[in-house]
């Protein structure tokens, strides 16, 4: 093998297999990028000055864990992440996802120059090099690229050696199908390949202060390779990562990439992204920075959307903690499409004026919704579930972007009914508690997740309508109603301690038991386990002492004003409990005694720690603050403070004072997934909200219903999974079931029987008899069913007492 192995002696297969147990990398991104163009399938992540994650060929694949440089003159060995410092801007000031990395000595002798991109039409990063300093130190300088492959989404069973084609040589690697190539527009003087922790290039320098083993392969473990490259001083020159689907595409790609000189590439990527960004409205006015997030939120929603699946956009490109996480296959992580942020997102881009890819990931929900009309808890771009958790809001939140769309004239030649009819169906069916609330630690009756269910179902009632569906549309109607006339006695405390004073307000949740057909609906009466409390601590409350700011999206989309006592109530309980303020602003937990977050020493979040602030949460906080005609630019300025340097706005920040010798800093990013796409959403929506002075997400049909005083069924509902214990008199009771039935019923135990015959609503798999209670004289409604497909009794009776009697 030509010049790669000339200089070496320890030719042949690495030591030390399989290396050390593989980690995922940090959470906390600096930077997050790709190609504008479809055809460049790769995205990379940028951390501590360098890249440290990249994606092919899908957004939510994850190949490689580091690629850094490491530099030496013999008598120290610098690696870039651990011992240099960094600074990091963009191209354009945000125009385009590509970035200048200045890596820096501490001691001031070089620097280390980098552009970081997208090759514009091929699966390619690229890193144009340049090394800066005192002529005679940078005569001594060796530089070598450093490169850890993780391909297929693990860092176990991975091979890498070296290769030479065409007078041209680096670094392959594979597994699973997948190929990486590494290479450079300058020669390598040498290159190795080893098991990490044990014989990889990284470990040969620390150790020997040069690369004293040149190892041509390393397969089946956790592998590393390095190249030395032939540095004339501080000339410039290109080093690219390129992926195939066999060895020849990977390595004819590099060529390729290479083979095109740097600047003409630049130049189309600069311009691909201009292209884009010119489109979005005209929101900076209401920005503190000139609208450098605003344009950096819309890149950062764009560089999370795939593009072999068009629409399917991902949570975040991270692992939160992942450093602390066992490398093994498949682990999901945040790049994974959960229905709920995928809906957020598209809207946030609907907010800035773009429906074109919103109604892409309508369709993408579409083509995922499963035969039920479900959706599963979270999913890998190409369907494969990862959780199967039931989380009604995802469910409903895809109505809700159907009908935004519909109002946008969006939908071009695709008709959403379909899935808007069996979502509907879906909500009706497996209603009102939801296995999983939106924090997805909890199941009962949620204020968040009631919040969305009654918008979507009213949206969807009306469409029904549209559609020449009356019977449907009264149904979804009438069912909106029965929610909304039930979420505050099923979320509200009228014992509450939390507050002097305040004995009324929203809980965070009602807790229901799995599978019990007859919950209690008295959140005074219950308790809630938390999850992820610290050993030894306690994790079950009362449930009337744990709230969230959940309530608040009943004003967000209309159920509730703004104004409402109630919900005036709750936030200043809200207030006491969960906000607190930063140098940026206000920020708020998710709810009290959450252990999900960074550690009070600062430490990672593993199985318990401490939950802390959620700047999305500033955002829907923000919208509140407009919604009762207040200004929402301090929340605005919020947001804007708690991003990084880079403009990625976190999951989660720091809620306490400094901690001495850590990087854990009020109102910064914690080891959370960094970037949050929900957070960059919500900052758009927020702006776009204080632009046109209303809240974006209201929906008006259902303000106008719940707002505007109409009259509405007095109703009652009862079904196999949740048995009403009792009725009011003067209540409608609707008895509702999933197949078809002839109901027996009686008023007067049975002393009078009646029969009546359920409405069965094919579409939708419902059927429902209504039962007037009369305003005195009855005890409780006492029913069996004669299933009418099966020819059979259900042989036992139901009872549904009556208040009062």
């Amino acid at each position: 093998m030509e010049r790669a192995f000339a200089s070496g002696t320890n030719g042949g297969m690495a030591h030390g297999f399989p290396g050390a147990p593989p980690r995922w990398t940090s959470s906390r991104k600096d930077g997050i990028g790709t190609a504008y163009n479809t055809a460049s399938t790769l995205w990379y992540t940028l951390s501590h000055g360098i890249v440290n994650e990249v994606y092919y060929p899908t957004v939510d694949r994850p190949q490689i864990r580091d690629l850094q440089f490491l530099v030496t003159d013999g008598a120290f060995v610098h690696e870039e992440r651990r011992d240099l410092h960094h600074s990091l801007s963009f191209f354009d000031e945000g125009e385009a996802p590509g970035y200048t990395i200045v890596s820096f000595d501490p001691e001031g002798r070089y620097r280390l120059v980098k552009e970081v991109m997208g090759d514009p039409h091929l699966p390619t990063l690229l890193i144009r090099v340049r090394l800066e300093g005192d002529p005679d130190l940078l005569s001594r300088l060796r530089l070598f690229v450093f490169v850890e492959p993780h391909l297929d989404v693990g860092g176990l069973s991975n091979n890498l050696r070296v290769f030479s084609r065409s007078g041209k040589t680096g670094l392959e690697g594979w597994k699973n199908g997948i190929w990486m190539a590494l290479g450079a527009t300058i020669p390598f003087r040498r290159l190795s390949c080893g098991y990490v922790g044990a014989s990889d290039p990284l470990t040969d320098l620390l150790r020997h202060r040069t690369l004293q083993w040149s190892f041509s392969q390393a397969l089946d473990g956790n592998v590393a390779g390095a190249g030395e490259l032939e540095v004339d001083g501080s000339q410039e020159f290109t080093v690219a990562l390129s992926f195939g689907t066999g060895e020849h595409g990977a390595i004819t790609t590099l060529f390729q990439s290479l083979g095109i000189v740097y600047l003409e590439q630049k130049g189309r990527f600069q311009e691909q992204w201009r292209r884009a960004t010119e489109k979005i409205l005209p929101l900076e006015a209401h920005a503190g920075d000139g609208g450098r997030l605003y344009r950096i939120s819309h890149n950062i929603i764009r560089c999370h959307e795939d593009k072999l699946y068009p629409g399917a956009i991902i949570a975040s490109q991270s692992i939160p903690w992942g450093e602390v996480h066992d490398d093994r296959a498949g682990l999901g992580g945040y790049h994974l499409v959960w229905t709920r942020d995928l809906c957020h997102s598209a809207t946030g881009l609907l907010a800035l004026g773009d429906s074109e890819s919103p109604y892409r990931a309508l369709v993408y929900l579409a083509a995922s919704q499963l035969p039920d009309g479900g959706f599963h808890q979270n999913f890998w771009v190409d369907g494969a579930p990862y959780w199967t958790g039931i989380q009604l809001d995802g469910v409903a939140h895809p109505i809700i972007l159907a009908w935004r769309l519909f109002q946008e004239n969006g939908l071009k030649a695709f008709d959403p009914w379909p899935m808007v009819r069996q979502g509907a169906a879906y909500l009706v069916r497996h209603g009102p508690s939801t296995q999983q609330d939106r924090w997805e630690e909890a199941r009962g009756y949620s204020p968040s997740t009631l919040a969305v269910m009654i918008a979507a179902l009213v949206v969807a009632g009306l469409w029904a309508g549209k559609n020449g569906e009356s019977e449907e549309g009264s149904f979804f109607l009438d069912y909106a109603d029965f929610l909304e006339s039930h979420v505050d006695d099923w979320t509200t405390t009228r014992s509450g301690t939390l507050v002097p004073g305040i004995s009324r307000h929203y809980v965070r949740i009602l807790p229901t038991e799995a599978g019990d057909p007859s919950p209690e609906e008295d959140v005074d009466r219950l308790w809630l386990d938390i999850a992820n409390r610290p050993p030894g601590t306690p994790y079950r409350f009362p449930a009337r002492d744990i709230v969230d700011g959940g309530f608040l999206e009943l004003v967000r989309y209309g159920v509730r004003k703004a104004d409402d006592p109630l919900v005036v109530d709750s936030v200043r309980v809200c207030d006491k409990i969960l906000r607190f303020e930063t140098p940026m602003g206000p920020c708020f937990r998710r709810y009290n005694h959450d252990g999900y977050g960074q550690r009070p020493d600062g430490g990672p979040f593993e199985g318990w720690g401490q939950g802390r602030g959620w700047p999305l949460l500033t955002g829907e906080r923000g919208h509140y603050e407009l919604a009762m005609g207040r200004d929402p630019v301090p929340y605005l300025r919020a947001m804007e403070g708690f991003a990084t340097s880079g403009g990625l706005i976190p999951e989660q920040v720091w809620d306490e004072p400094d901690l001495a010798r850590s990087d854990c800093r009020i109102g910064r990013a914690t080891g959370a997934a960094n970037p949050l796409v929900w957070a960059h959403a919500e900052y758009i929506r927020l702006l776009r909200s204080a632009h046109e002075g209303r809240v974006f997400d209201r929906v008006e049909p259902v303000a106008e219903r719940y707002q505007g005083g109409g009259s509405r069924k007095n109703l009652e509902i009862w079904k196999f999974n949740r048995q009403v214990r009792s009725v009011r008199p003067g209540q409608i009771l609707r008895i509702l079931a999933l197949a078809p039935f002839r109901l027996r019923y009686t008023l007067d135990g049975w002393k009078t029987i009646e029969e009546g015959e359920g409405r069965w609503l094919s579409r939708i798999g419902c059927a429902f008899l209504d039962i007037p209670v009369p305003f005195s004289g009855v005890g409780a409604v006492l029913f069996t069913f004669f299933w009418t497909e099966s020819q059979r009794w259900e042989g036992r009776d139901f009872s549904v007492g009556v208040a009062g009697a």
